[in-house]
């Protein structure tokens, strides 16, 4: 795996070993930021599920300000470890080694918040959950966008406070790009194409 743009462009990142990660391809990882590249300057950062923490890390290389990374996986977290480190990017990037519903209640007590989140678990995994914890924890940002990367024969059903902006699939994979509204009433819908209007 490799860091697509950015200051750490071409930079090589480690995955995960065995099968209990499912690694976002280059191929995918570029279409996606080239979708929400006006998202990350300044951007904060949090991929929970983060396996590799490649989106996490694309998104630093990208401008994003911090990130904060989770996955409670063995596995994962060596690899997240040795990325950071051979990136040098302990300064900007933590990691919690933690399931991801401990790891928003920790950051809601911090009173973190967040307008950039990654959310790509394994494909049995409801991001259903996560998301109420991340809007009752108060850890998101008026305005936020939520990504989130699923199979093509899930779809997910976040609260109305979640405004589905755009869905793209690639083979049996669907990102959904979702507004977090902090005061939406009512529930939200439809499909709308925010190729470089993000």
């Amino acid at each position: 795996m490799r860091i697509i743009a950015g200051s750490m462009r071409s930079r090589t990142i480690v995955a995960p070993k065995g099968n209990d990660t499912r690694p976002t391809l280059d191929r995918t990882r570029e279409s996606l930021f080239s979708i929400i590249a006006g998202n990350c300057p300044q951007a904060q950062v949090l991929d929970l599920y983060a396996g590799s923490g490649a989106l996490a890390l694309e998104s630093i290389s990208r401008g994003a300000k911090s990130a904060v990374v989770c996955d409670c996986s063995r596995e994962a977290a060596k690899a997240i470890r040795q990325n950071i480190e051979s990136l040098k990017l302990q300064e900007q990037v933590r990691f919690l080694f933690m399931q991801d519903l401990q790891a928003v209640a920790l950051l809601g007590r911090e009173k973190a918040q967040f307008d950039l989140v990654f959310l790509d678990p394994p494909y049995r995994i409801s991001t259903d959950p996560a998301c109420k914890a991340m809007q009752e924890a108060g850890i998101l940002m008026d305005g936020a966008l939520v990504v989130i990367e699923h199979d093509a024969r899930v779809t997910p059903a976040p609260d109305a406070c979640y405004e589905l902006i755009d869905r793209r699939q690639y083979r049996d994979t669907v990102i959904s790009f979702y507004q977090f509204n902090i005061d939406t009433e009512e529930e939200h819908g439809g499909t709308v194409d925010i190729s470089g209007q993000l």
